[in-house]
């Protein structure tokens, strides 16, 4: 049916390419390019490996508008999805504009000198992408993503007015590393370290880094400490569903981990800002990346697993009601399927749904979209199908006592 172009060759990447691989009447051709070429020959030989399938591989540097717009006249794909960096985000939405080539992503822009993530920046896209005539699907991974699309489905079917939200977020998997991040150390670490962010009776309420927290019982894995962060989707749901009186996110660490994070805050190896070492300008953070595990490579020895899910109390026929929808995914079920772990599997599968989404028509019209704008039936068979089947309770005490 159609060719992609993936860019992007890390965990989440990986993911992609291969669930992509797996369903040849929709994803006919596919492309992967990186900065680093011999990731994307490695996921290409595992692909073909697997399923039989040639994968297109290519070196790209993806800030460069003029390489990608090259790269995507060269090779022609219908869809381009984004799973490299957040930085990156503008960019390869500035390469589909002037070739008119749909595009995807999975996490928002965030400028590369800050840490702040937010949509207005690629909203702001809305009017060119509609003129051009092509559409562009914004934060399709897990969380953001299946999250929005949880949401959105609550809403079709239980609830007449959503009221409050909370997006719980549980790793309960064990790698074995004394220290390590489940996706890209250099935005996981960005993303906890500023300031926490909630939303409440049309406000946004800002706290310190990692300053709330409980413990939340999740399904299969028990209780966890749970911290309150700001993440991305909590501003396109309140957008969407102006009827929410507060959207809040949780997400849990352990205390080994936040005892080396907070070792290497006070050090100074958690800084964005560059230094000069032996006369040459260096970003702490991207040196810490550099000498971290690999996120992509933790998946064979994880045990445990992953549980993400929307916990929501609103108002049905009059009526109060609450309603918890969540998937839980074995890191091992992951690296039996894809050779990956379960965050990075999390993310990668959805994205592909969403991919399949708009290849199909099931998702398309011109301009600039989240995923909550769209029917998430179809979304959530297909997401089950592929790897991701989903739970839900309906009018059950909810651990966050909402």
């Amino acid at each position: 049916m159609s060719k992609v172009l993936v860019i992007g060759a890390g965990g989440v990447g990986s993911v992609v390419v291969k669930k992509c691989a797996s369903v040849p009447s929709v994803f006919t051709e596919i492309i992967l390019a990186s900065r680093t070429v011999s990731k994307c020959e490695k996921i290409a030989q595992e692909t073909f490996e697997k399923y039989g399938r040639k994968v297109e591989t290519y070196q790209l540097d993806a800030d460069n508008v003029a390489d990608t717009v090259a790269l995507i006249n060269k090779t022609k794909p219908k869809l381009v999805i984004n799973v490299a960096l957040p930085y990156q985000d503008l960019p390869i939405m500035d390469a589909c504009l002037e070739t008119g080539v749909h595009y995807m992503d999975t996490a928002n822009y965030e400028p590369i000198d800050e840490a702040k993530f937010e949509y207005s920046w690629q909203w702001a896209y809305q009017d060119r992408f509609k003129e051009k005539g092509i559409m562009a699907l914004l934060g399709c991974g897990f969380d953001p993503g299946v999250t929005g699309v949880y949401t959105a489905y609550a809403a079709k079917h239980y609830f007449d007015e959503i009221h409050y939200l909370d997006i719980v977020d549980c790793n309960g998997g064990d790698h074995g590393k004394a220290f390590a991040t489940n996706f890209n150390p250099e935005i996981n670490i960005r993303e906890i370290t500023q300031k926490g962010k909630y939303f409440e009776d049309g406000l946004w309420v800002e706290i310190d880094a990692m300053s709330v927290h409980k413990k939340i019982n999740y399904p299969n894995i028990g209780e966890r400490d749970s911290y309150l962060l700001y993440h991305e989707e909590l501003e396109s749901l309140v957008k969407n569903f102006p009827t929410i009186k507060r959207a809040r996110f949780w997400m849990t660490f352990g205390q080994e981990y936040l005892t080396h994070l907070r070792v290497l805050q006070n050090v100074g190896m958690t800084s964005i800002h560059p230094i000069v070492y032996e006369g040459k300008a260096i970003v702490p953070l991207k040196f810490l990346k550099a000498v971290l595990p690999e996120p992509s490579e933790l998946g064979e020895n994880y045990s445990g697993e992953t549980s993400i899910g929307c916990q929501i109390k609103g108002i049905k026929d009059g009526k109060e009601t609450t309603y918890y929808i969540y998937n839980n995914c074995k890191h091992q079920a992951a690296y039996n399927d894809v050779k990956s772990q379960g965050v990075s599997y999390t993310t990668g599968v959805p994205a592909m749904v969403g991919a399949m989404m708009m290849l199909t028509g099931e998702w398309m019209k011109a301009g600039v979209y989240n995923v909550e704008e769209f029917n998430p039936d179809p979304f959530l068979e297909k997401v089950a199908e592929h790897g991701l089947p989903w739970q839900e309770e309906l009018n059950k005490p909810l651990a966050v006592n909402t």
